[in-house]
C-alpha cells in the first residue's frame, strides 16, 4: 500500500478517535477532537496532492478517498447534532452549534446522489470526476467544522461562552456549507444526468 492509500486510511481510522473525543467526557475533550479532526482534515490535503504528483494513483485511492471525506464530514456533523439537541434539552448556556437534523439530512441525501451517479456512470465507463463545486463544498465544510470545534475548545477553557457573535458566525458558516453542498450537487446532477435511462 503506497503512502497516499495510508494517509487515506488513517484518515478513516481517525473518525471512531473523533467520536470518541466528542462523546466521551474527559478533561480537553473538544481541544482532543480539534486536534484529531484538523489532523485527519491534513491527510485529505496531503493525500490527493501526493498521489497526483508522484503517480501514485490507485482504484483503492479513487474508491477511499471520497469516502474517507464523507464520513469524516457526515461523523461531524453528526456529533454536533446530537450535541445540539443535547445543550437545547437540558437548558445549558453553552454555544448554539445550528446543526440540526435538516443539515445532516441535505448533506447525506447529496453524497448518497454522487455516489449512485458514480455507480450508473462507472458502468457505462464513465468516470464521475470531483470538480470545483464539490472541492469547494468539502473545503468549506471541513473549515465550518474546524470552526465549530474551535468554539467548543474556547468554551472548554471558558472562553467565548454563550458568546452571540461566534452562534451567528457558525449559523452563517453552516448554512453556507449546506448551500454548497446542494449547488455541488445539482452541477454534478445535471453534467451526468444524460447517464440516466428513464425508460
Amino acid at each position: 500500500m503506497n503512502l497516499p492509500n495510508k494517509l487515506t486510511l488513517l484518515r478513516i481510522l481517525l473518525v471512531p478517535v473523533f467520536l470518541v473525543c466528542i462523546y466521551v467526557p474527559f478533561p480537553h475533550q473538544f481541544l482532543a477532537a480539534l486536534i484529531v479532526f484538523v489532523l485527519a482534515s491534513i491527510t485529505d490535503a496531503l493525500d490527493g496532492h501526493i498521489a497526483r504528483s508522484r503517480n501514485l494513483i490507485t482504484t483503492f485511492g479513487k474508491f477511499a478517498d471520497p469516502l474517507a471525506d464523507k464520513i469524516l464530514v457526515l461523523a461531524a456533523f453528526a456529533a454536533f447534532a446530537d450535541l445540539s439537541t443535547m445543550r437545547t434539552l437540558v437548558g445549558g448556556s453553552g454555544c448554539s452549534l445550528h446543526v440540526s437534523g435538516i443539515v445532516v439530512t441535505i448533506i447525506a441525501a447529496r453524497e448518497f446522489m454522487v455516489s449512485g451517479l458514480r455507480l450508473v456512470t462507472a458502468e457505462k465507463g464513465v468516470v464521475v470526476a470531483a470538480g470545483i463545486w464539490g472541492k469547494l463544498k468539502t473545503a468549506f465544510t471541513m473549515v465550518t467544522q474546524v470552526v465549530i470545534l474551535l468554539w467548543l475548545t474556547l468554551e472548554e477553557f471558558g472562553v467565548l461562552v454563550g458568546s452571540g457573535f461566534m452562534s451567528t458566525i457558525v449559523c452563517v458558516l453552516v448554512w453556507i456549507s449546506v448551500l454548497l453542498t446542494v449547488i455541488s450537487g445539482a452541477v454534478y446532477l445535471k453534467g451526468y444526468w444524460k447517464y440516466i435511462d428513464m425508460k
